[in-house]
């Protein structure tokens, strides 16, 4: 099964990203975002050291198979731990039983996935993704991505692809191999739109689906205002000014900067979904109306004309 067109669930949030979610409130997030037609789901083991994916697992388990699509990834191996203590230092609120180990390897890449099919309660995934192999090309080219190839063929996941934080490196996963989608995350937003150079003009040309993630940039164009994050860390005065303006700019013509942000990620071509972050069935809702709020073509032109848009994306 592809990705299917439109919003997706990113399941980090309930894998107690930086602040703890209870099991009804991840249950109840995942239920709305049902409810509301969504039916593509991310998550990965780094979540949470797994929650993540026993949480999405857990709330699916209540659908037919057959209508939703589950991404999880690969290159974080769990390795269980006795030293106690949280992993707050990693991002996420919740005991540090794991450890994570970096591993590309084809026998890394094959226990990882077995482990997170485990977790999520399925037989099967439809997307498997390399996760951040920014400093692990080497291995992910040469032992990781054929490992993808050859569970493709085998049956056992439907699509491969990379997901990362930067676009260049998955300009290379889509030139260079026969990946299916790539989530790039951050990199294709009203604040940064370094993928438009090379990688989404190269998804367009091989015919790969897109996944873009952080549509918000961690925060600061869902509500800017001192203190607000960006690429999680506090953002600059400068991109603090600009999103703003923007959101000034989106009040006038009737419309919020969240609607913005997600109209903006979703307009190009080569972007099959939009993923969202949501701890409670409120966030859900608000992301959802606000993807299907329509943007009018007076607003972007206006950022065009103030300068706070560089790209003729969206028309």
């Amino acid at each position: 099964m592809s990705v299917p067109r439109g919003l997706g669930f990113g399941a980090a949030v309930i894998g107690n990203l930086y602040t703890e979610v209870t099991d009804e409130q991840a249950h109840e997030a995942v239920s709305a975002a049902w409810r509301r037609g969504i039916r593509y789901y991310d998550t990965a083991p780094h979540y949470g050291l797994g929650l993540s994916e026993r949480r999405l697992g857990a709330a699916l388990r209540e659908h037919p198979r057959e209508e939703y699509t589950v991404s999880t990834k690969v290159g974080r191996r769990l390795v269980p731990q006795t030293d106690g203590g949280d992993d707050l230092a990693n991002g996420f609120a919740v005991p540090a039983t794991h450890r994570r180990v970096w591993d590309f390897s084809e026998d890394g890449v094959r226990r990882t996935l077995e482990a997170g099919l485990e977790r999520l309660g399925l037989d099967r995934v439809d997307v498997v993704y390399l996760h951040d192999p920014d400093d692990h090309a080497e291995q992910a080219f040469r032992e990781g991505y054929p490992a993808l190839e050859k569970l493709r063929s085998e049956g056992v996941v439907g699509s491969i692809g990379a997901g990362m934080n930067q676009a260049e490196m998955l300009t290379r996963f889509v030139r260079d191999t026969d990946v299916d989608v790539v989530l790039c995350a951050g990199r294709y937003t009203l604040l940064d739109q370094s993928a438009l150079t090379d990688l989404l003009p190269a998804a367009v040309e091989r015919g790969v689906s897109v996944v873009i993630g952080g549509a918000f940039n961690s925060g600061l164009l869902a509500d800017p205002k001192p203190g607000a994050t960006y690429n999680y860390a506090e953002a600059p005065d400068e991109l603090l000014h600009k999103a703003l303006r923007m959101r000034e700019i989106a009040r006038r013509h009737g419309i919020t900067l969240r609607a913005a942000a997600l109209a903006f990620c979703a307009a190009h071509p080569a972007v099959k979904s939009v993923l969202v972050g949501a701890r409670s069935a409120a966030e859900v809702h608000d992301c959802a109306d606000q993807f299907a709020t329509p943007v009018p073509a007076p607003f972007w032109q206006e950022l065009r004309d103030t300068g706070l848009l560089a790209t003729e994306e969206p028309s």
